[in-house]
């Protein structure tokens, strides 16, 4: 496989689904939100235009080069977040899970459920040998996120990412299929 097919998963809470351009509005306001803006380098100041581009051609584009899926975090009907693969390497079977919430869904246990799930689809259904998160090691909740979704810290990667701050250090965890055993 080289590229992701069409999906939409399903969690108890959630449906984790392609993004519509109705989702714009509230991708705009959590983009723009000030602790969204601390912990992603997004457009300062995000915009309900921004979110058009990203709904309407990146988050496809990036589908149809098979480098990564962008799905909404839909709660009830209600945009809670989104969630992506990205930085997928189909020869090496390794994936990257990037997510933002929306700031009403924050600590309500929706992002992790949605890691949870994305991680088992593409350790399964998808074959992938490996999913990987990078977070900035003062991000403590969504540290508390990859911890709560079972994956195992590795260590810290110096430096390796970028904040509107600045530099920062990314603690890394993983995710393999004999974890799904466990």
């Amino acid at each position: 496989m080289s590229t992701f097919p069409e999906t939409t998963l399903t969690t108890a809470r959630l449906t984790l689904r392609p993004l519509e351009m109705t989702d714009a509005a509230a991708l705009a306001a959590a983009g723009s939100d000030d602790l969204t803006q601390t912990w992603l380098p997004l457009p300062r100041p995000y915009s309900e235009g921004d979110a058009l581009r990203w709904i309407g051609q990146v988050a496809p584009d990036r589908q149809r080069s098979g480098f990564g899926l962008v799905r909404a975090i839909d709660a009830a009907g209600q945009l809670a977040g989104t969630i992506d693969f990205k930085r997928t390497e189909w020869a090496a079977g390794v994936t990257e899970i990037g997510y933002l919430a929306c700031p009403w869904a924050r600590s309500q246990g929706f992002v992790t459920e949605a890691v949870q799930a994305m991680a088992r689809w593409a350790l399964t259904d998808l074959g992938l040998h490996r999913v990987e998160l990078r977070i900035a090691t003062g991000n403590a909740a969504s540290l508390r996120v990859a911890e709560k979704a079972g994956f195992l810290r590795e260590g810290v990667a110096r430096r390796a990412g970028y904040i509107h701050a600045g530099r920062v250090d990314l603690a890394i965890f993983s995710l393999v299929q004999a974890d799904l055993s466990l």
